[in-house]
């Protein structure tokens, strides 16, 4: 019994010392109906916006990129794409709104297809909301960090741990809860919108004072001919890349039902 009873006390502190390095890494654990991860809207938009925000950044890029083997061509086929686009997350938003309104207390894709299509589709909608979380997350780490060393090219032997970093960090900040997530991520949200308004309010001041043709920075090159004939195929697959874009939109509304 002696022995026993060293042991045990030997394993209590390695126990207090584990359980409280988790506590630094991951934040103390909360009790049920502990209202400790209330945010207020500021925060929320941190926790709740970034994703719609981010995708935003490189969809346009996604399908813009599968147009530039049809030169010159291609860009009057991103107009017609980006509208289609833009239809059908107002279709999505209708109907996330629709699925709010019949299930107040939360109804993700799981619950709404579970209960109305049968555990079969419900399944398959919630093996897709989780192919949706995963995009979303190796789509904007890897569009990130693909900016960044196209500013800095001494990074760009190291893209593969900037990433795995990245993933880490995101990883740990979002185990430690809603509240802490949103008040890590608030400055980079706000500074990102500060940003993105200020390019588009630069731009059309310039546009403004030159008549509508502003000057560009550096010289544009001359639109090349199409390189290729224009298929369904390519348009496809253009449109398939610009739904990029609805990656953190969908995830974000998911997460509101």
């Amino acid at each position: 019994m002696t022995t026993d009873a060293n042991s045990r006390m030997t394993e209590q502190p390695e126990r207090r010392a584990r359980k409280s390095l988790l506590d630094i890494v991951l934040g103390r654990p909360l009790a049920d109906g502990d209202d400790h991860e209330q945010i207020g809207p500021a925060a929320g938009i941190s926790v709740f916006g970034l994703d719609a925000l981010s995708s935003s950044a490189y969809g346009p890029e996604a399908a813009l990129t599968m147009l530039l083997a049809l030169g010159s061509l291609g860009i009057v086929y991103l107009l017609p794409i980006t509208l289609t686009i833009v239809a059908l997350l107002g279709i999505v938003y209708y109907s996330y709104r629709q699925t709010i309104a019949a299930y107040p207390k939360g109804g993700g894709s799981y619950t709404v297809a579970s209960e109305n299509l049968g555990t079969r589709v419900g399944l398959i909608a919630g093996a897709a909301l989780i192919v949706d979380y995963i995009l979303n997350v190796a789509v904007g780490i890897s569009a990130g960090v693909g900016a960044l060393v196209s500013a800095l090219p001494a990074l760009y032997p190291h893209t593969l741990a900037l990433c795995l970093v990245i993933l880490l960090l995101l990883t740990v900040t979002n185990l430690r809860g809603i509240r802490e997530a949103g008040l890590a991520f608030i400055v980079p949200t706000y500074v990102f919108v500060a940003c993105l308004g200020g390019v588009i309010v630069i731009g059309l001041i310039k546009t403004v004072l030159h008549g509508g043709h502003p000057l560009p920075v550096a010289a544009i090159p001359k639109c090349g001919p199409a390189m290729t004939t224009v298929s369904l195929w390519l348009l496809v697959k253009a449109f398939a890349n610009g739904c990029t874009a609805m990656t953190g939109a969908d995830a974000k509304l998911e997460q509101r039902c």
